[in-house]
């Protein structure tokens, strides 16, 4: 006679905020639903996303938005986000901020990268059963359980005691550029652009208009990364990313360097429960 087996009720998945919507966040997400999280990415409107074709932020407008096969849906109450939770057929995004998502349950893991530089740094300890702060002004065991570098030649380095490196406003290179790449608002204002993530520019061409004021292509190449038409941005962040590379352009899927972090954040969680080390100590990425 067979035996039959009844399954138990599906288990929850647990529960993993990142605070950020860029492609740094959005390669941790793809890496903790791949490894089985609910993941929730909390929108933080500085400093705007501009690589949104590697990035899950424009699911926030309720586009239909994949990243190296993963799709993100717009979950803007706890109700949408307990639901997505039990489907577990992607990541979410939403305008709901930490103190929103602490009230749906608790949370296994909370992932800050939103990589704001410059801005004070919160303490996230005790917020989550684990949290992690990448890149400038996390350090480990003082604002957040664990860090990780950011910094262009040290990313993903995994640091359990001691802070991360300071920025230092040097761009790592992409082709023959480094920060002339980039377009930075001269001005704070509203954001107005009808070019595409992709396309390819001229010297001089007219990209869009800020505050009035028109923004032009510093070089020949193709748009990497723009801010999303009708934005309100801050002085001094960046609008704009060309890739000068010709053919070998790339403004899609998992960006390189955002690849090596969301590795460093999986390979992290299982670094919870080693010894103290001595403070200043890292663990290279591998």
């Amino acid at each position: 006679m067979s035996e039959t087996r009844h399954e138990g009720p599906r288990r929850t998945p647990h529960f993993a905020v990142i605070l950020g919507t860029n492609e740094i966040a959005s390669a941790v997400a793809v890496h903790l639903h791949r490894s089985g999280y609910g993941v929730v990415l909390s929108h933080d409107p500085v400093p705007p996303v501009i690589r949104r074709k590697m990035a899950f932020h424009d699911a926030l407008f309720d586009d239909l938005v994949e990243v190296d096969g993963v799709f993100a849906t717009l979950a803007d109450s706890s109700m949408s986000i307990r639901s997505g939770l039990a489907r577990r057929d992607g990541v979410m995004v939403t305008n709901l901020g930490l103190l929103d998502l602490i009230v749906i349950g608790s949370i296994d893991l909370l992932v800050d990268a939103r990589m704001n530089k410059y801005q004070v740094t919160p303490d996230l300890r005790r917020l989550a059963g684990v949290t992690i702060g990448l890149g400038p002004g996390f350090s480990g065991g003082a604002n957040c359980d664990l860090a990780i570098e950011t910094r262009p030649g040290k990313e993903g380095r995994i640091i359990q005691h001691g802070p991360t490196d300071a920025p230092d406003g040097v761009a790592r290179p992409l082709g023959n550029s480094r920060s002339e790449r980039f377009v930075h608002a001269e001005v704070p204002g509203r954001w107005h652009t009808a070019i595409e993530i992709g396309t390819r520019v001229y010297k001089d061409f007219l990209v869009g208009q800020l505050g009035g004021e028109t923004v032009r292509a510093p070089f020949d190449g193709v748009v990497r990364g723009v801010v999303r038409d009708g934005t309100e941005v801050p002085a001094g962040v960046k609008l704009l990313e060309l890739d000068p590379r010709g053919r070998n352009a790339n403004w899609t899927g998992l960006d390189a360097r955002a690849l090596i972090i969301a590795k460093a954040v999986t390979r992290a969680l299982s670094f919870r429960k080693v010894k103290p080390a001595e403070r200043g100590a890292s663990l290279p990425v591998k």
